[in-house]
């Protein structure tokens, strides 16, 4: 069986209280997620358009925008299938039935426990991870099925190469890389006489490119004799 990575995997928490809304961030971070926050339905909305997580925690009360109202856009407007958790302190079998008939793939009242949350989280995720292949650090998203590159947005223009170098370094978040395997990652063929140099050159292009965006993070670091690291924290 396939094992399901939960590395990189986004995810949006929409929730008015702002000490449950910090209260859930915390939990999924340390478990590794990255995750935005909005306070309403209708920021919820917008960043979901702008970061296209791959998970959405909501609660159903929000002024602006209801949790059902925007599970709605999310299902039947935009035709995702995110994986949705939905909170409230709806406790009756009845409202629980109608959250699962909106499309949520999982329901949570209040008060809950964060850390079982992040199980949930997990537990849906590796049921639904067909679902989103895209991987996210510190803003910057990738799409191995569109073949495109976001930071907090904006598209980052990329070679072929640049972009399954990319790629390979978010697959391998912390690790150092080598020049060695780098170089059976971009020419897995031996097609032609390719050396080490090579690397550091589509590594010096792929950071002119990222800084032109990325301004306050350096992603790839340089560790002298051995090769490069994507650093994801």
């Amino acid at each position: 069986m396939k094992k399901v990575t939960l590395q990189g995997k986004s995810i949006l928490i929409a929730e008015d209280d702002p000490k449950i809304r910090n209260l859930i961030r915390i939990y999924l971070e340390n478990a590794g997620f990255e995750v935005w926050e909005a306070e309403d339905g209708l920021v919820a909305k917008e960043m979901f358009e702008t970061y296209d997580p791959c998970f959405v925690v909501m609660d159903l009360m929000m002024p602006h925008m209801s949790g059902e109202e925007l599970c709605g856009w999310i299902r039947e407007e935009l035709k995702s299938d995110v994986p949705i958790i939905m909170l409230t302190a709806k406790v009756s079998e009845e409202d629980r039935i109608k959250g699962l008939q909106m499309g949520a793939d999982d329901y949570v009242t209040k008060p809950f426990s964060p850390q079982e949350l992040v199980v949930r989280v997990e537990t849906v995720l590796k049921r639904t991870a067909q679902r989103c292949s895209k991987i996210s650090y510190k803003g910057l998203t990738i799409k191995p099925l569109k073949g495109e590159v976001k930071f907090n947005g904006h598209v980052l223009p990329l070679t072929h190469h640049e972009y399954k170098l990319l790629y390979f370094f978010m697959r391998n978040p912390n690790q150092i890389l080598t020049r060695d395997q780098i170089l059976q990652e971009l020419y897995p063929n031996d097609e032609k006489i390719v050396v080490e140099r090579t690397i550091d050159v589509h590594v010096s292009k792929l950071r002119e490119k990222m800084k032109e965006i990325v301004e306050t993070s350096d992603f790839i670091e340089t560790i002298r004799g051995m090769g490069y690291r994507f650093v994801a924290v």
